[in-house]
């Protein structure tokens, strides 16, 4: 890591997360949208075909900050699901570095979910004060959840869904959590603005374990040039910006 990232710097998640502005820098037509994600360092994300496990207290305190700084948080159902994803904001002090972002108390919540197989019991449905919009190519509705659960059908088509979100739902930027299929359209579609990576050290077994980006082909490779770099807990925390769309 030293070879790697010779200037790195010790400091804390909350510190990687704060005062970003990430609306501010949002493109006219969609949001500003930031890839969260984390890898082992030889770029694969299971350890003995588990996705359990990878992350740690720092990771997850970064993505739990980072969902301060952006009007929305974009999820697989997949993810979604393994996860039990809950409300998003996870405590009031959280909630309150919101508003002093100048932003609503909780983002809204963006599950995509093309065939709407998600569980009517996800706490994330059934919390009266999360508001949700579910991304899919269903015509059905879940039952269960209230008012607060709405439907965008655009299918599969991510850049609509981002048009959506900025002309409907008044999103200027969001902060996506995968899982690896979403992270890879998003990619090859040029949708992703910045990237943060966390590196965990152990090292993943089975040369056929998943990547933290998979699906549908890249052609090429993203283009990114290095924002900042910083160590925490073994892990390195990395920023990207990514400096072109993969498909112009």
């Amino acid at each position: 890591m030293e070879l790697l990232f010779p200037d790195r710097r010790r400091t804390s998640p909350d510190e990687l997360a704060s005062g970003l502005r990430l609306g501010e820098r949002a493109p006219p037509d969609r949001p500003y949208l930031v890839l969260n994600m984390v890898s082992t360092l030889d770029g694969r994300a299971t350890i003995d075909w588990r996705t359990k496990g990878l992350s740690t207290e720092l990771d997850r305190q970064l993505f739990h900050h980072l969902r301060t700084q952006a009007d929305a948080v974009l999820v697989g159902a997949g993810t979604a699901r393994t996860e039990r994803y809950g409300r998003m904001a996870k405590t009031d002090e959280l909630r309150d570095k919101r508003e002093r972002e100048a932003l609503a108390r909780d983002p809204l919540a963006v599950v995509v979910s093309g065939r709407l197989d998600l569980p009517a019991d996800l706490p994330l449905l059934n919390h009266p004060e999360q508001r949700v919009v579910i991304a899919t190519a269903s015509d059905a509705v879940l039952p269960g959840p209230g008012e607060q659960v709405e439907y965008a059908r655009v299918g599969d088509d991510l850049p609509r869904l981002m048009a959506c979100l900025r002309e409907q739902y008044g999103v200027r930027s969001v902060v996506c959590e995968g899982g690896p299929t979403l992270n890879s359209f998003l990619l090859a579609a040029g949708l992703v603005d910045e990237l943060f990576l966390t590196l965990n050290p152990k090292l993943a077994g089975g040369a056929a374990a998943l990547t933290i980006v998979a699906g549908r082909e890249l052609v090429e490779p993203a283009e990114l040039s290095l924002m900042s770099v910083a160590e925490g807990g073994g892990d390195l925390f990395t920023r990207w910006r990514v400096q072109k769309p993969l498909h112009p």
